[in-house]
């Protein structure tokens, strides 16, 4: 759990459940749920349930961040990649080697030479062009300017996997539409979904390097230390003083 706005780690707890969840909000008073307005998470369903379950927490909006949608989304044209190439036989799986990272990538993100092999990789396969096109669609819709023209965005795109036969198409117009108001409060919020991700990657660096943690209370701090106190240059060792600790030592150039 963190703070959105500030980035602030608040506290760890184990595994993805709503009961780990619902076990951090009762430590909290009711003048703390309060002053909470805003639920930023991937799209996990227990976790907007913890949320929902609590009725000191009625007012709090829930916002789905667009890495985690767009997620959902690769991972429909990927399947679908796969399906078109490495299960058709010998020729297009040679044809199709390769061809994740180009078939993922933006369309803006891609180079002309990168945008010609694109159009010669779909063309071998017009359902896996018209995934590419809607995924591409939803990537515009997530950053529309207002909640009004990510609602013509997302339901065009609801109305285009609405009766698809292919099974990825399917499950994502299923997911986008049980997760649509979460994804809409995006055009009212705009939280700043990149502070999450960011610590995320902070913190699974931390447990990666110390090859896990079974004190959670030690790892919080780490990682608070680590996010309020990042040593890159001079004012950031000056910060480090001001707390009374020993910085790091410096190395001497050769």
């Amino acid at each position: 759990m963190s703070n959105v706005e500030t980035g602030e780690p608040l506290w760890i707890g184990y595994g993805r459940r709503e009961e780990t969840v619902a076990a951090w909000l009762k430590t909290l008073t009711a003048a703390q749920k309060a002053t909470i307005t805003l639920a930023v998470m991937d799209m996990h369903r227990p976790f907007a349930n913890a949320i929902r379950n609590d009725p000191a927490l009625a007012h709090v909006a829930i916002v789905h961040d667009p890495f985690h949608v767009m997620k959902r989304a690769t991972e429909a044209i990927d399947e679908m990649r796969r399906a078109a190439f490495f299960r058709a036989g010998d020729e297009m799986r040679r044809i199709g080697r390769g061809s994740r990272w180009l078939v993922l990538r933006a369309w803006e993100k891609c180079s002309e030479a990168d945008q010609a092999k694109l159009k010669v990789l779909l063309g071998y396969n017009r359902q896996l062009a018209r995934a590419y096109q809607i995924v591409e669609e939803l990537r515009a819709v997530l950053k529309a300017p207002d909640r009004e023209s990510m609602v013509v965005g997302l339901d065009r795109i609801l109305r285009r996997t609405d009766r698809r036969c292919h099974k990825p198409l399917r499950k994502l117009h299923d997911s986008l539409q049980a997760h649509r108001a979460a994804i809409l409060a995006l055009g009212e919020h705009r939280p700043a979904a990149g502070r999450v991700e960011a610590l995320n990657n902070n913190w699974e660096s931390l447990v990666r390097r110390g090859r896990g943690y079974r004190n959670h209370a030690h790892l919080l701090l780490k990682l608070r230390f680590m996010i309020a106190n990042p040593i890159r240059n001079d004012d950031a060792i000056q910060r480090f003083l001001a707390l009374g600790l020993q910085p790091p030592p410096q190395r001497q150039a050769a």
